[in-house]
């Protein structure tokens, strides 16, 4: 039994998140749908992150296990790209040791947030970015941002609906950057819980916009209380950029 690896690129404005569910259209069930056609196995797709309705990827990893595809490694992107809506593109694929699994070992995930500040929205970002006309003060984001660099709980940035063992987790870094109209958060960690980056960029957003101090994060942190953070920002500004393996 041979364990592939695929690099998906997607669009996720259409899907109800990558995660197969019923009778929803998701990136999990297009991918499953496209590699049935090229094999007589029903093959089942595991993802390195399970990235919400609305979020985008750069970099998504999946994998699988087969013995009967009919298409060599290297032509899989070729041939599953003529079988799959073009919102979703698979960019690279590899034959890996068959204990690989995209998410169990994954050693760190890199997710960013993309945020458009101008006066009016721009028509070429408004699927990809999140539009705050408001001027922020990104110095006051950056002090706050290094706050979350460590191993730490993140309690208080985990939305309902994830039963994991133990919210915490360790960030390696954190930056922004600021260059032109188009400001990137950007989140290393060697896991994320759910809605943890969209829940941080909420809370750094606020602190940019003077309603939270450096202090009040630290308070947010240290209580564990998701009801003392910020509301969870939209979804369609955040891209999981690139996985990283051994």
């Amino acid at each position: 039994m041979k364990t592939y690896c695929l690099v998906v690129q997607y669009d996720g404005t259409e899907y109800a998140g990558f995660q197969i569910q019923p009778n929803q259209r998701t990136i999990q069930g297009e991918l499953e749908k496209a590699l049935q056609r090229l094999g007589p196995n029903a093959i089942r797709i595991a993802g390195a992150g399970r990235t919400d309705a609305g979020v985008h990827s750069q970099g998504q990893t999946v994998s699988f296990r087969d013995d009967q595809l009919t298409v060599p490694v290297d032509r899989l992107p070729y041939a599953l790209n003529s079988l799959l809506p073009k919102d979703i593109r698979v960019v690279e694929s590899r034959l890996e040791k068959p204990d690989f699994h995209a998410r169990i070992s994954a050693l760190e995930k890199t997710y960013r947030y993309q945020i458009y500040q101008s006066e009016f929205p721009n028509v070429f970002y408004q699927r990809y970015a999140y539009w705050i006309r408001e001027p922020l003060e990104w110095d006051a984001i950056r002090e706050c941002a290094g706050l979350f660099v460590g191993c730490l709980d993140f309690a208080a940035f985990a939305s309902s609906g994830s039963n994991v063992k133990s919210t915490v987790r360790t960030m390696r870094q954190v930056t922004v950057d600021t260059e032109g109209s188009l400001k990137l958060l950007r989140f290393t960690a060697d896991g994320f819980l759910y809605n943890m980056v969209r829940n941080l960029v909420g809370t750094l957003v606020d602190v940019g916009l003077g309603k939270l101090s450096p202090e009040d994060v630290e308070r947010i942190m240290a209580s564990g209380d998701r009801r003392l953070a910020s509301a969870t920002i939209a979804p369609h500004g955040l891209v999981l950029e690139k996985v990283k393996y051994s």
